[in-house]
């Protein structure tokens, strides 16, 4: 059954249309997706993670680079043929694309039954029901902060993100991010407190703290420390096994958070610092400060405050004014600061960039050939650090069965990080998904480790996956 027409007997699934949504994009949209579906559950609407189940799809898009853009119109594109077909019966548009291009898009694909700009997630039931066809969100940048108060629905297992901020106030010349969601803006801290609890009660046993720059929340609530009083109390109020946060801008970092991660176990040891760059010129265009010696000194310090500290960084190459002695510069810089995990991405030049009027000069092919050269590099630093773990026990948590090979039993170590981190891959023992073991790390690969159950530290929790409204 399909559509509005009301429930038959023995039929198990809900009056009205059964939603599935596409989340695209990076982790703070992902909880804007799970603020839909939590909308969505609250009012009685059928969701569902099977897409040929599915009536109406919502497709939560992202605008961030050229790629994810076509990964977006993908997507959508996908749909159009599924309605086409008659499969699904309508179609709806969310995230940072509906925000910026929801005008053109309407213009480009006409198949789109409404679009979901980032300050109306509540009004994702209207759309799917059909009550939005006319209407097209603000597409100027976002204003509204979510709180504890909205249903959530969660889409991960033993883990959610908590968004501490929205928004962004840096220049970078690459992003146009604050153009879509706005000026930075940080959330209350008890309000995050209670989310935190509500999350607990959910069964979470690890919070991943994000925002756009983490590092600066509570700075434009007149915080000082705000993050690391963040920490403080999320770790006084909650009993949540692990906490950590990602996104660290090096400019706002607390160095503080260095010494309340060596003194409390729950913080989990990891740094996730986006550098972009190591060569002086090339960050200077990209309106980021710092340089590899201020860098290489920072990374430094915190290896030395906090024990088994993980750290994690990002780059982008070919970037306007990159060229062999700036790659070069950058390579070294990777070789010495021997990072556990690094990404690496290939500049994307967009017309609504702050810095477009720097051009494209790198062609794309160069682009790829420097990025496979870093990683190389990275590649040869990874496999050594994990060879250094091998024989060691390690605290663990558990994610459930290995998708390609269920006789294997997929899990993270504290310095793996859900998602953009390699996975630890337990071939001998068992515990269920969100179980708290301690493992022996038996191999060492490049990006993944092997290891087997010593002990079942703490089963999982129970608890709903719905967080309804509050109030």
């Amino acid at each position: 059954m399909s559509g509005d027409q009301p429930a038959t007997r023995g039929d198990r699934r809900p009056a009205g249309p059964r939603v599935g949504m596409i989340s695209l994009g990076c982790a703070k949209n992902l909880v804007d997706g799970e603020v839909m579906l939590g909308h969505l559950e609250a009012r009685g609407i059928g969701v569902t993670a099977q897409a040929d189940d599915a009536d109406v799809v919502v497709v939560n898009t992202c605008g961030f680079v050229t790629d994810a853009k076509a990964e977006s119109i993908e997507a959508i594109l996908e749909v159009v043929e599924a309605k086409r077909a008659g499969r699904v019966r309508r179609l709806v548009v969310a995230g940072c694309m509906a925000q910026a291009y929801a005008e053109e898009l309407r213009r480009e694909i006409p198949e789109i039954d409404a679009f979901i700009g980032l300050d109306e997630l509540e009004r994702v039931a209207e759309a799917v029901r059909g009550e939005l066809a006319d209407h097209l969100p603000d597409q100027h940048g976002a204003v509204r902060l979510y709180d504890h108060a909205n249903p959530r629905l969660l889409s991960t297992s033993g883990y959610a993100y908590l968004k501490v901020a929205e928004g962004c106030g840096n220049p970078c010349s690459f992003c146009h991010i604050p153009a879509m969601r706005g000026d930075f803006r940080s959330r209350p801290l008890g309000d995050l407190v209670a989310e935190a609890r509500r999350l607990e009660a959910a069964g979470v046993r690890e919070l991943v703290l994000i925002a756009q720059d983490t590092t600066r929340y509570g700075e434009d609530l007149g915080l000082d420390h705000g993050l690391r009083r963040l920490v403080t109390a999320l770790l006084g109020e909650t009993e949540i096994p692990w906490i950590r946060f990602l996104y660290a801008y090096p400019s706002t970092l607390d160095e503080g958070l260095f010494d309340l991660m060596a003194e409390e176990a729950r913080f989990v040891p990891y740094l996730d610092i986006p550098l972009q760059h190591a060569s002086r010129p090339v960050l200077k265009a990209m309106k980021r400060g710092g340089d590899a010696q201020r860098y290489l000194r920072l990374v430094e310090r915190a290896r030395a405050t906090v024990p088994d500290l993980a750290v994690r960084t990002t780059f982008i190459v070919g970037f306007p004014g990159e060229g062999r002695d700036e790659l070069d510069e950058l390579l070294a810089f990777v070789r010495e600061a021997r990072f556990d995990h690094l990404g690496v991405f290939t500049y994307s030049w967009q017309e609504e960039n702050p810095g477009a009027a720097l051009g494209d000069p790198v062609p794309e092919e160069v682009k790829a050939e420097r990025q496979a050269e870093l990683l190389e590099a990275q590649q040869a630093v990874s496999m050594a650090i994990n060879r250094g773990l091998v024989g060691r026990t390690l605290p663990a948590i558990v994610a459930g069965p290995l998708a390609e090979m269920e006789l294997l039993t997929e899990g993270r170590l504290r310095r793996q990080a859900p998602e953009i981190d390699g996975r630890l891959l337990i071939n001998d023992g068992t515990a269920p998904a969100g179980a708290l073991v301690d493992v022996e790390v038996t191999e060492a690969h490049p990006y993944d480790l092997v290891g087997r159950i010593v002990r079942v530290v703490r089963p999982p929790s129970p608890g709903p996956r719905f967080l309804p409204v509050i109030g």
